[in-house]
Formats: C-alpha cells, sequence, structure tokens
C-alpha cells in the first residue's frame, strides 16, 4: 500500500508589514495551488504573515493583534487544504517568538518555535526573539512532517530532534537573504544535514527584495541520500510542486521541476533588477531618475533601471560642464535613446557661475582645490532632488562599492539619491555586468566601456589620478572589508606596495562617516557596507605597519 502527497513550495514575496495584504497573497496562493496542483499540503516562508525581516516593528504590541486576527482568517478561509506558515508570538509574558503553524481543516494543529536565532551578519534575531526548545512533528495522511525555521537547518540538533520524533520529512522555512554564493552554500548545508539525519527536506525560501536584502528563491527539496530532486526558480514567484511518494514503509520525494539556476554576471544582474523594482514599487514611487554622466556607473544604473521597471518610468539627466567631454554627452544621449527612456541636458555653467559669484569674497585669496569640484557634484545633485521633489520619482545614486569604500564621491553631490542599485557592487563587476548586459542586447555604447572612467570635475581627470588601478583597488578592498585582513597581511598575501595598501584602508576607514549619510543600496555579498559592516566613526584604532 502507498500513500502520495503534493506539497508546493509557495515561493511568494511578501510586503513587510502589510499583514492584510499578505494573507490576501496566502488565500489566493493556497486556491492556485489546490486548483493547478491539487495541493495537500503549501509551505509558505518564514515569516510568512508579516514579511521578513520586520525588525522593530516586531516592538510594536499591536502588531500581535493583527497577527492574531490574520492567523484567524486564514483558518476561516482555508480548509480544504494544509497551510504551513511563518509568523511572529508574543506570550502573556511579554516573550516573542518566530513561530511555524501547521493550520489543517481551519485549525491551528500544531505550532513550532525557531530552535536557533542567528544573531550575525544582517541577523539581529536576539533582539527580538526568545528560543524554542522542541520539535514539532505533525502526521498527515500517514506521514510524519517535521517543522523546521531557516536556520535551523544550519546546525544538527533541531534535524535531529525532529527525526528522534518520528519525522519522516523535515519542512524547513526559510528568509534566506542572497548573496552570491548562497544558493550553492544552502544545498550544502541541507546535504550534510540529510546525510546525518537521513531524511528528506523540502527547503522553501522567500523571494523579493526588502530595503537593502534581496531573496532570491530558489526553493528546492532533497531526497533523503541528500540529492536535490526538485529545483524552483531563482528571483521569481511562483509554485514548485513536490510530489511525496509512501511505500513500504519509506518516504521518498520524487523527480520533479529543475528550474535552470543563474550564474555569475546573470545571477548579479538579476538579483539588481529585482532588487530596484521591488524598492520602487513596494514604496510607491512613480518611477525613478537618474544622471547620466556618459560613464559606466550611470550606464549600467540606467540598463538595470529599464531592466526592472520599463522605459516609460525611467528619466536620464545629463547635466554638462565645462569639463564634461563631448563623446560623455554623445554616449549618454546614444543609451538614452537606444533604451527609450525619458531624456534632459540641463547644463551646470550657469548655476556654477553664480554658486562661484556667491562665495567670491569668502574665498578671496584661496587657491582653487577639491572645493570647485565638490561644487559641481552638489549642483547636479541639487538639480536631481528638485525634479524627483517635483515628479515624485525616486533618484537612483550611481556610486559603486570601490567608490563607496574609499570615499571617492561627494557628500551632498553624486551621493543623493533614495537607493543605490550598484553600492554593493566593486567596479571590476561593473565592467563586468556591462559587458554581461551588451551580450543580450548593446544598450551601453561600447566606448562607455573602453573609456577610462572619469569624475570629469577638473581638466584630463581620470579616476586613477586618485585611486590604484581598479583591479587592485577591489583586491584590497575585498582583503580588508571583507576579510579582515591587516595592511601587513594583504601585502603579504598580494605582494602589494605597503604603503599603497595602508592609503587605501586609511580611506576606506575614515571615510565611514559618508557612508552612513549614504542612500541604502542592494546587498549582493556576504559584507556589504551598512548592515553588515558597522565600524565606528570616532576611532584611534590603527593596525601594525610590519609586513
Amino acid at each position: 500500500m502507498s500513500e502520495q502527497l503534493n506539497i508546493i513550495m509557495a515561493q511568494i514575496n511578501p510586503v513587510v508589514g502589510d499583514i492584510e495584504g499578505n494573507v490576501a497573497l496566502i488565500v489566493e496562493t493556497a486556491q492556485q495551488a489546490k486548483q493547478q496542483y491539487q495541493a495537500d499540503i503549501i509551505v509558505f516562508p518564514e515569516m510568512t504573515i508579516t514579511g521578513y525581516p520586520p525588525e522593530d516593528l516586531l516592538f510594536r504590541h499591536a502588531l500581535y493583534e493583527q497577527v492574531e486576527k490574520a492567523l484567524s482568517q486564514l483558518c476561516e478561509q482555508v480548509k480544504d487544504v494544509v497551510l504551513v506558515v511563518g509568523y511572529p508570538m508574543m506570550d502573556e509574558l511579554g516573550e516573542r517568538f518566530n513561530m511555524a503553524a501547521w493550520i489543517e481543516d481551519g485549525i491551528i494543529q500544531a505550532s513550532y518555535i525557531k530552535q536557533n536565532l542567528p544573531n550575525y551578519s544582517v541577523f539581529d534575531e536576539k533582539r527580538y526573539f526568545a528560543s524554542g526548545a522542541l520539535p514539532c512533528v505533525v502526521e498527515y495522511k500517514g506521514i510524519k512532517f517535521g517543522l523546521l525555521i531557516c536556520e535551523d537547518i544550519w546546525k544538527l540538533a533541531p534535524a535531529d530532534q525532529a527525526v528522534k520524533a518520528g519525522a519522516e520529512v523535515l519542512l524547513s522555512l526559510n528568509a534566506s537573504p542572497f548573496s552570491q554564493e548562497k544558493h550553492q552554500d544552502r544545498i550544502k548545508v541541507v546535504k550534510r544535514r540529510v546525510e546525518e539525519v537521513k531524511c528528506p527536506v523540502i527547503y522553501v525560501n522567500q523571494v523579493g527584495g526588502q530595503d537593502e536584502l534581496l531573496f532570491d528563491g530558489g526553493s528546492f527539496a532533497t531526497c533523503a541520500e541528500g540529492e536535490v530532486q526538485v529545483q524552483g526558480p531563482e528571483f521569481q514567484t511562483g509554485l514548485v510542486p513536490v510530489s511525496l511518494l509512501k511505500q513500504a514503509g519509506a518516504v521518498a520525494i520524487q523527480p520533479g521541476i529543475q528550474d535552470p539556476l543563474y550564474e555569475n554576471e546573470a545571477r548579479i544582474y538579476q538579483a539588481l533588477v529585482m532588487g530596484v523594482r521591488d524598492y520602487v514599487y513596494k514604496n510607491g514611487f512613480k518611477g525613478v531618475l537618474l544622471g547620466l554622466s556618459g560613464g559606466i556607473d550611470s550606464a549600467l544604473t540606467l540598463a538595470v533601471a529599464v531592466d526592472a521597471l520599463g522605459a516609460e518610468q525611467v528619466e536620464a539627466v545629463m547635466m554638462p560642464f565645462r569639463y564634461t567631454a563631448a563623446i560623455s554627452e554623445e554616449d549618454a544621449a546614444q543609451q538614452a535613446h537606444t533604451m527609450g527612456v525619458s531624456y534632459r541636458s540641463i547644463p551646470i555653467e550657469p548655476i556654477y557661475k553664480a554658486s562661484e559669484d556667491a562665495l567670491s569674497d569668502a574665498f578671496a585669496g584661496l587657491d582653487e582645490d577639491v572645493t570647485e569640484e565638490n561644487m559641481q557634484a552638489r549642483i547636479r545633485g541639487l538639480l536631481l532632488m528638485s525634479l524627483s521633489n517635483k515628479t515624485g520619482k525616486l533618484v537612483l545614486a550611481t556610486s559603486n562599492k570601490s567608490e563607496v569604500a574609499v570615499g571617492y564621491s561627494t557628500l551632498y553631490g553624486d551621493m543623493v539619491g533614495g537607493f543605490s542599485p550598484l553600492k554593493d557592487v566593486p567596479k571590476t563587476w561593473v565592467y563586468r555586468l556591462a559587458s554581461y548586459r551588451n551580450s543580450l542586447g548593446v544598450v551601453i555604447p561600447e566606448r562607455v566601456i573602453e573609456r577610462a572612467p572619469s569624475a570629469e570635475l577638473r581638466p584630463d581627470q581620470t579616476d586613477q589620478d586618485s585611486l590604484p588601478d581598479y583591479a587592485v583597488l577591489d583586491v584590497i578592498i575585498q582583503a580588508f572589508v571583507h576579510e579582515d585582513k591587516s595592511p601587513a597581511e594583504i601585502v603579504s598575501t598580494f605582494g602589494f606596495d605597503l604603503t599603497e595598501v595602508q592609503r587605501v584602508t586609511t580611506m576606506i576607514t575614515r571615510n565611514e562617516y559618508k557612508r552612513r549619510q549614504a542612500a541604502p543600496g542592494i546587498r549582493i555579498s556576504p559584507r556589504a557596507f551598512g548592515r553588515d559592516r558597522r565600524y565606528p566613526i570616532t576611532s584611534r584604532y590603527r593596525e601594525l605597519a610590519e609586513v
């Protein structure tokens, strides 16, 4: 005698705090799963009802009243299929828990409290939650299911505990943020757990952008031997069916959908597109605008914006000055035309001259320096923010991670904006992504990619007048920021000049004050500025210089 169940991995994109909307999405998803796949059980991501991460919303007592109401609505509206949903709970003592509920026949038949609370990188769960200690195993149609939540699968104890309590299949609800290699890391971890406990795992992950964080989906199911039997898509919502068969006392996950996974530049590009799209739509902006300089960073930002939102919602603004090369104006206009976006040119010479005149007495007797360069950038920032105020469009900042790291940007100038798509993208990857995008259809003029990068704030300026070659700079940033290597260790590892390495690491450290004031941006690495890397602005700490 055999028993077959249809499990649906509901890879949805909830909105943090939109409890009413998220409940409607869960109900709609349940109806679709029942109609399309004759679903028996639908597994949703971690904290489905509130979206993840709700951060300090979890301190609002009224939130839990709304969550309780939401659970009641789910019980009332969905009675013909099992729902496994995530949510936060507060008990009568005021302790909060990260929960999963098994809702069957319109009743919460069982609930589980997350045991392992991550408190590293972008996670602060110990700030909000108390840990659980007990397994949760539910029997349904002859098969016993163990519930786990996200970090639980990364440690042996919760999975082992569930299997010892009788679980034949582990259901893992996740809100696992994206970084470039994260999906492979998840698969390795799950395979290790399966090898240890000899139990199939159904791993459901959230999808969508939430402020700096991205959730890439990629839900999957492994058999008891650890092989991936079902692979869901990355960067898109969807219902991913898993067929479960119990025969002769053994439970097996049948081979099913195998969506292809993105790699390298394609994966990062898709992440940027999704991050921009969700930030704009979830925050209700009418569209975006950006300064299009004829350089590589703004060119890539424009391409991402158009792919995310469509050309009709994107506006590009060229703001030329006396140092702007003619080819920069030509290339900006060409890309805007190719991509079909609204485009305007606003020369800044008259505004600069008025500012210069206004400051002439204060600057009398002082030599020109970086002040005059910064004035140009700040005038451009003023124009972009004024257009944003008038039109309701979000300004996209165009700085990349290399510039953000060393402060090669002007506070209240080219740093202005509400969102920064390339904030975690090193300059070397900007070039790679631009070339990748052109491989799909040329939208960025080739000489934008080929030209030496320049801020064009003084005659014949290039970035390498102030910075090491980006191939060197990005290696130093990776070692110092991501790997916490000292200047001496960087020199020992890569053979760079110590003076140059110290110059770069000093720039990184002293420009923390700029980064604190920068727009939020998409996190694509395991160590992004902001949520990941929290350094003091005021500090006299120094690394020893010996090599």
